[in-house]
């Protein structure tokens, strides 16, 4: 996986699916580029790790910590352009989070990792020059990065679906990818 920026914004989706997984942190650090998240999406995600069941606080800590240190960085809007775009965004896509997430990533030059199918779409008519990532391309790069077998892969996917509750889209580009995976015994 290759990014062709310099950053890579993180929506909602992606933050829950990769605490999800259990390795958070991990992911996070083998992205090839700063990963950032909007302001917007930092409060509204964290009250959501918060809520989770006792065992899933974990990731809000982690979240945090990962901020904390610095392999996330958290930005909010810097220009009355950014502020327009996330308003035009809100009244498009109904998603607060979503629509920071864009409007940062386009006047801003940056790619972007969502798993919102309609919001991709979007984005990809809105700015068809930035790259955007999903779930699936980057728990594939992190695993290949550190070697994991199919069996651990297997599980990683697995919390991610039932915890994350993540499923791929029939025609999304790695789907054969992870029905391989889920399927082995």
């Amino acid at each position: 996986m290759q990014i062709g920026h310099s950053h890579l914004v993180l929506d909602a989706c992606c933050i829950l699916n990769f605490s999800a997984s259990g390795h958070f942190i991990e992911i996070i650090r083998s992205i090839p580029a700063q990963v950032v998240v909007t302001e917007v999406v930092r409060r509204k995600e964290l009250i959501t790790l918060q809520r989770l069941a006792d065992e899933q606080n974990e990731s809000a800590i982690q979240f945090e910590t990962a901020i904390s240190q610095g392999l996330i960085l958290v930005v909010d809007f810097e220009s009355a352009v950014e502020e327009e775009k996330f308003v035009n965004y809100v009244f498009e896509l109904q998603d607060d989070g979503e629509s920071a997430t864009f409007a940062v990533a386009i006047c801003r030059g940056w790619a972007i990792a969502s798993d919102d199918k309609r919001a991709v779409s979007f984005f990809k008519r809105e700015a068809p020059h930035l790259q955007i990532l999903s779930t699936l391309e980057v728990v594939k790069y992190w695993s290949e990065q550190v070697n994991l077998t199919s069996t651990e892969l297997r599980t990683v996917l697995t919390a991610i679906r039932i915890k994350g509750k993540y499923v791929p889209y029939r025609n999304h580009p790695l789907f054969s990818w992870w029905e391989n995976l889920m399927q082995i015994n």
